[in-house]
């Protein structure tokens, strides 16, 4: 078999074997980019599930003290004597829950706040 010859000049060989370098370099740059996105992004998912399960662990505080608070208001009703007495109980029972639930409310959503200022932090490193 003949072989037929491929004359390229020296010039261009060089400036393809450049070209060939930088797309090279662009790549493993545009790869290392990638992948420190993606552990930023890990490191948010991580730092809002971490806070979710704050705010869940808060959430299961808060209602174990309504039930003790509800399980208190039922035995103050069974020992009431009065149909004043039993609305005098019901009646302060509803204004402490409400103050609480108020302040409950306001706990969770700064915990929610935290937790999602905290993975935006998280996301900009």
């Amino acid at each position: 078999m003949t072989r037929t010859p491929f004359q390229i000049p020296e010039q261009m060989r060089d400036v393809a074997d450049r070209s060939v370098e930088e797309a090279k370099k662009a790549v493993e740059q545009f790869l290392d980019a990638t992948q420190k996105a993606v552990a930023n992004a890990e490191g948010s998912v991580r730092s809002l599930q971490e806070g979710a399960a704050d705010i869940n662990r808060q959430a299961m505080a808060f209602v174990e003290e309504n039930m003790a608070a509800s399980f208190d208001l039922a035995q103050r009703l069974v020992r009431a004597r009065t149909v004043e007495e039993v609305a005098s109980i019901q009646q302060e029972f509803m204004g402490r829950q409400m103050a609480k639930f108020a302040e409950q409310g306001k706990q969770l959503g700064d915990m929610a706040g935290r937790a999602g200022a905290n993975a935006a932090a998280k996301s900009k490193k």
